[in-house]
């Protein structure tokens, strides 16, 4: 099954290569865990900081079964160069799916009785 990702841009231009970056970080993902049912992804570009330039924020809310885990899109993993935001932004969505799935192997297994 392919993954489908619904993909926002905010106060920018959506650009192909960032749809493709954007899908290909995705489907990395999904070959990982191959039960993820939703990926949205925006990508915000808020209006220019005096101080530290424009910086991208990518946000990730992912459906998996019995929950939803999601990146935010704040400071943490926001970046100048929206490939690197994108790119932080999918380390931690890794992260985060592979803390899930680890939580899931432990939960007890009920077995029933005969």
């Amino acid at each position: 099954m392919q993954l489908p990702v619904q993909i926002s841009f905010r106060n920018m231009d959506p650009t192909p290569w960032i749809e493709e970056k954007i899908r290909e970080k995705a489907a990395k993902l999904e070959r990982s865990f191959d039960r993820i049912t939703r990926c949205d992804v925006v990508i915000e570009a808020p209006h220019h900081d005096h101080r530290k330039g424009r910086l991208y924020h990518v946000r990730i809310d992912m459906t998996v079964p019995g929950g939803e885990l999601v990146v935010r899109g704040d400071a943490s993993h926001a970046n100048e160069d929206v490939r690197a935001a994108i790119r932080d932004a999918f380390d931690a969505a890794r992260r985060q799916l592979e803390d899930w799935i680890g939580r899931k192997r432990e939960t007890p297994v009920e077995v029933a009785a005969d």
